[in-house]
């Protein structure tokens, strides 16, 4: 991918005007080579990133047979973003957002290439995870608040359906596909070595884009080791006003809300999925692919029908409808065994009989089928809303103290309903989650038609 390197920001980003309100179709914002240098850097690191995960999550399960140590894998990754993400934002603020992204593919890549060599060893395994999410925490508010320099107002919409579509497709394809295809035909060793070239390429395609230098603000003090003490305390002082920003900006807040409940919930589905695989569905951990890969077209699904339809809804009455659904497709999808049974009954007395296309595992794919239709409308449209509210200047703040929020609510859930999983049953865990998202979804609209919420 050559992205024109000669051309500058100025060149990149004519002045918006009345004939760029309407949002452009994905295969437009693709023609802006800049942002299709950044989405592939993203497609390859996120399909890397999912292969990864999958392999670490089968083996962590095998090996010890607990969702409480899955949790913690999960959790390795979490809490370094709750602790440093929103500070991490305010350095995306102040620093070429360019270098931030070739920096952190480079180092990332590179450790990659130490997980190779641990094998399975838990600790150190732990440790490196750790780490990774450590320079991750830059890279990420980096990677959202890249994306309006890169393209229009009026393009958001469809750049951010270009995002979202490929996190989810990266998600299908790296953990649901390529990653036990990586691992059962090499080893997990290989499988990690193939992700370290995934994040090399991916530092090449960064390196082609365009300088996104910090926005002009006043910024007296320099990141020196001498100045030191002042920088944090800028940056400390920085980031009460990215809080206070989001704090006097309801319709940011909730943008936020409704992002941390999405991550949320991946989050317990990636600790509970091979044991809902075991427990419910009565196959191997490493099977739990069944769930996951309809999910994910579900979500591909949900994006392209929101990226033609999306410009005549709102937003928050999509979001809302999205969760209200989703909840309910994951209640049933808990007690999909029940389910089954009664649609083979109900078949059996009717005219005709489809009993026998009824199947346990028909109904589970149906149901994370329509779910992912469900998140896609929640997710992308939140994640707009919110690059549409805000101005550029506090964009790094912002999705710094956003990474945060969403470790934040992934954290507890993630303990919690690990250990519930281990105690009671992963089929408990999966119903008391989605009565909360539909929950979530009514208490939105309650707020959303009283006076203080609108």
């Amino acid at each position: 991918m050559i992205p024109g390197a000669g051309q500058g920001a100025t060149e990149l980003l004519p002045e918006v005007g009345p004939e760029d309100v309407a949002e452009t179709r994905a295969l437009e914002v693709l023609r802006n080579r800049p942002f299709l240098a950044l989405w592939l850097a993203q497609a390859v690191t996120q399909i890397g990133g999912n292969m990864v995960l999958y392999g670490l999550t089968v083996r962590v399960y095998s090996l010890t047979h607990s969702t409480s140590a899955v949790s913690l894998l999960i959790l390795t990754f979490l809490v370094p973003a709750v602790l440093l993400s929103a500070v991490a934002g305010v350095y995306v603020d102040r620093l070429d957002r360019r270098l931030i992204l070739i920096v952190t593919n480079l180092l990332r890549a590179i450790m990659f290439g130490v997980l190779f060599l641990v094998g399975d060893n838990l600790v150190l395994i732990l440790v490196l995870n750790a780490a990774i999410s450590t320079v991750t925490t830059f890279f990420a508010p980096a990677e959202a608040a890249m994306i309006p320099v890169l393209v229009k107002r009026g393009q958001l919409l469809a750049a951010n359906g270009v995002f979202t579509l490929t996190l989810n497709a990266a998600f299908a394809l790296g953990f649901a596909l390529l990653g036990p295809l990586v691992v059962n035909l090499t080893s997990p060793q290989v499988l990690v070595l193939v992700v370290a070239g995934c994040y090399l390429l991916a530092m090449v395609l960064t390196i082609t884009l365009p300088s996104a230098s910090p926005a002009a603000v006043d910024h007296p003090h320099g990141l020196a080791v001498k100045e030191a003490s002042v920088a944090v305390e800028s940056t400390l002082g920085q980031l009460r006003e990215g809080v206070a920003f989001i704090r006097g900006h309801r319709s940011i807040t909730w943008s936020l809300v409704y992002l941390g409940i999405t991550a949320s919930l991946i989050g317990v589905l990636g600790v509970v999925g091979p044991s809902f695989a075991t427990e419910a569905l009565g196959l191997s951990a490493k099977d739990f692919v069944v769930i996951v890969l309809p999910l994910g077209v579900g979500v591909v699904t949900g994006i392209l029908l929101l990226n033609t339809y999306g410009r005549v809804l709102s937003r928050r009455r999509t979001i809302e409808s999205g969760l209200i659904l989703l909840g309910i497709f994951l209640a049933i999808l808990s007690a999909a065994g029940p389910v089954t049974r009664f649609l083979q009954h109900v078949s059996t007395v009717s005219p005709i009989d489809v009993s026998s296309l009824i199947t346990l595992l028909s109904v589970v794919i149906v149901l994370a089928f329509l779910a992912g239709i469900a998140y896609a409308s929640v997710a992308i449209s939140a994640q707009t809303q919110l690059q549409e509210d805000l101005p550029e200047e506090v964009r790094g703040r912002v999705f710094g103290v956003l990474n945060m929020l969403i470790s934040t609510a992934s954290f507890l859930p993630i303990i919690i309903f690990g250990l519930i999983a281990d105690l009671i049953s992963t089929t408990a865990v999966v119903f008391v989650v989605g009565i909360a998202i539909s929950a979530s979804g009514i208490l939105s609209a309650v707020a959303r038609r009283s006076p203080a919420g609108s």
